[in-house]
C-alpha cells in the first residue's frame, strides 16, 4: 500500500465521524498547507490554516475523491481563504497587537534559530516572485501537486501553470542568493550533481 492509499484510508474514516483519521490527515498535510500560506499571506499562514482545516472539516462529508483529489480541494480552500485575509487586511489594517505571553516560557533563542531557517530562507526567496509564480512553485514544488490539480486550484489553464512554475524556478536559480549558496567554497570539490552556477 502506497502513503496515498494510507491516507486514503484515513480520509475516509474521518468522512465517518472518526478523529483519529481526520488526525492523520492533518499530521500529513498541515506542514505543506502552513508553507503555502506563509508564502500567500505571511504572519497571518496560521490563522488561515486554522480557518482551512475548519472548513475542511465541516465541509468534509460533500468531499469525494481519491486522495489527490483531496490534496487538491483542501490547497483550494487554502487559497480561497488565503485571498479572504489578503482583502480583509486591504480594507482594515491593523497595527500589532502588543505581547500577551510574557508568562511563557522563553525558547532557547539558539535552537530556534536553527530550527527551520533554511525553510524560512526557501519560503522567503519563493515570496520574493511575481505572486502567480510563488503560488506555482508552491503547489507545484512544495505541495506535491499536479499540474491539472494546481491548475484547477488557482483556476488557470495547465500551460499557464506550466509556464509560471518554471519561469519561478528559473527566477529562484539565478537569485544571487540561491547562485552564492551553489558556489563552490575554495579547495572543495564541485558537486557534480548540480549543473554549474545553479
Amino acid at each position: 500500500m502506497s502513503d496515498d492509499d494510507d491516507l486514503l484510508l484515513a480520509l475516509r474514516a474521518a468522512q465517518g465521524g472518526d478523529e483519529r483519521g481526520f488526525a492523520t490527515v492533518w499530521r500529513a498535510l498541515q506542514p505543506a498547507v502552513l508553507r503555502y500560506l506563509r508564502v500567500v499571506v505571511g504572519d497571518a499562514a496560521e490563522d488561515v490554516a486554522s480557518e482551512t482545516w475548519l472548513q475542511a472539516a465541516r465541509d468534509l462529508h460533500r468531499f469525494s475523491g481519491d486522495f489527490g483529489a483531496f490534496r487538491g480541494w483542501l490547497f483550494r480552500i487554502a487559497r480561497h481563504r488565503g485571498i479572504d485575509e489578503r482583502r480583509r487586511l486591504g480594507r482594515r489594517p491593523e497595527e500589532p497587537a502588543r505581547s500577551v505571553n510574557a508568562e511563557l516560557p522563553a525558547r532557547d533563542a539558539a535552537a530556534e534559530a536553527l530550527e527551520g531557517s533554511d525553510t524560512r530562507w526557501a519560503l522567503g526567496l519563493i515570496a520574493s516572485l511575481p505572486a502567480d509564480q510563488a503560488e506555482a512553485v508552491m503547489l507545484r514544488v512544495v505541495a506535491g501537486l499536479d499540474v491539472a490539480t494546481t491548475a484547477e486550484v488557482l483556476g488557470k489553464r495547465s500551460g499557464a501553470v506550466r509556464i509560471a512554475t518554471m519561469r519561478g524556478l528559473r527566477r529562484l536559480a539565478a537569485h544571487p542568493q540561491v547562485q552564492a549558496r551553489h558556489a563552490p567554497v575554495a579547495g572543495s570539490p564541485v558537486d557534480p550533481a548540480l549543473p554549474e552556477g545553479v
